[in-house]
């Protein structure tokens, strides 16, 4: 394979980063661009004005009868995420989603082995495993230096509340869930990837405030290796843009990440601020190592069992907040073995 033709799902405001970062790569063919509001299309040529003559549908099914493609590259409104990605799978095509992976436990099982079962790729858009801090305090961990993970505080807010406000994503039949859904997503999976453990037990209290689906969230969690976490996930923030803090805790030291500022302190030592700018990283981009994956030239860094984790724990909350702060079980997932 010399290009890797590609199809878009979802032409919002999204999808035109996506949409120029595809463009900009020699081996890359956007053949099919799907959307069902033609208003989407007007605003992504104004911004992408090179992608006119790309064939466009108002139904995903159609572009992937109608156009040859080796993968897909969905950015819709999360509660449609689930059936766009078999639909793609179903075609013997490889599919790279944005957050969340889907909205349920039971629907990341099943798009996960279908994606087995074919041999296709799938994978999760989630931009921070390519960044370099966030990279920095995985392999910390991995390497020892913090020693065994006893505890973990992660605080994020937003002005999204007033912000998303008569939007999709305040829509509970669109968005499948609120700002724990949405941004929160992106906070969960990486320390869940940062860490690497499994959530076991999760007590949570949520507010809607006026709306039909959670904006702010306060989370407690237990890991199987018995480490303990809060999660802060604000939805009031006054803006602009996100603040966020994340801390490890080890039995060796404790990483300190707040708003891109990066300090360790290890064994009693005094702390050491690290250079962010001066980190390596030799990845550019979730669409460049989707791509490069399909070509065989790189393994994917976001598998979907990145997806599932945050599901799995995403809907425990919802349940632990419905029950008023209960504390609810992870829901466990066994894969079909290959």
């Amino acid at each position: 394979m010399e290009k890797v033709r590609l199809g878009l799902i979802g032409c919002g405001g999204n999808m035109g980063g996506h949409l120029r970062r595809l463009m900009a790569m020699p081996e890359v063919e956007v053949t099919g661009l799907a959307d069902v509001n033609e208003a989407s299309f007007t605003r992504l040529f104004e911004r992408v004005p090179e992608a006119r003559e790309i064939p466009r549908f108002s139904d995903h099914t159609d572009m992937l009868n109608q156009v040859e493609l080796d993968a897909t590259e969905i950015s819709t409104p999360h509660t449609l995420h689930f059936e766009q990605i078999m639909d793609s799978l179903d075609k013997g095509l490889h599919v790279l989603t944005e957050k969340p992976m889907v909205c349920s436990v039971d629907h990341a099982r099943q798009a996960m082995e279908k994606s087995q079962d074919l041999g296709k790729i799938l994978m999760v858009s989630y931009q921070r495993h390519f960044a370099p801090t966030f990279r920095f305090i995985r392999n910390q961990i991995a390497a020892g230096e913090l020693g065994e993970i006893q505890f973990i505080q992660a605080m994020q807010d937003q002005h999204w509340y007033e912000n998303q406000q008569g939007k999709w994503r305040q829509s509970l039949a669109l968005s499948g869930g609120g700002q724990l859904n949405d941004s929160g997503s992106h906070l969960l999976d990486v320390v869940l990837w940062m860490v690497d453990q499994d959530p076991v037990v999760v007590s949570a209290f949520m507010d809607n405030l006026d709306t039909e689906v959670d904006i702010n969230s306060a989370m407690s969690i237990k890991f199987a290796n018995g480490a303990l976490a809060n999660f802060s996930v604000v939805g009031t923030g006054p803006g602009p843009g996100m603040w966020e803090d994340i801390t490890i805790w080890g039995t060796k030291g404790a990483i300190y990440s707040r708003k891109g500022k990066l300090t360790c302190k290890y064994g009693g030592k005094p702390e050491v601020e690290v250079d962010v700018d001066g980190l390596p990283s030799r990845f550019s981009s979730p669409d460049q190592n989707f791509v490069d994956a399909i070509l065989g030239k790189d393994k994917i860094q976001v598998p979907p069992i990145c997806g599932l984790r945050v599901i799995q724990l995403t809907e425990a909350a919802w349940e632990s907040a419905e029950k008023g702060g209960r504390p609810i079980r992870v829901k466990s997932v066994r894969l079909k073995k290959q």
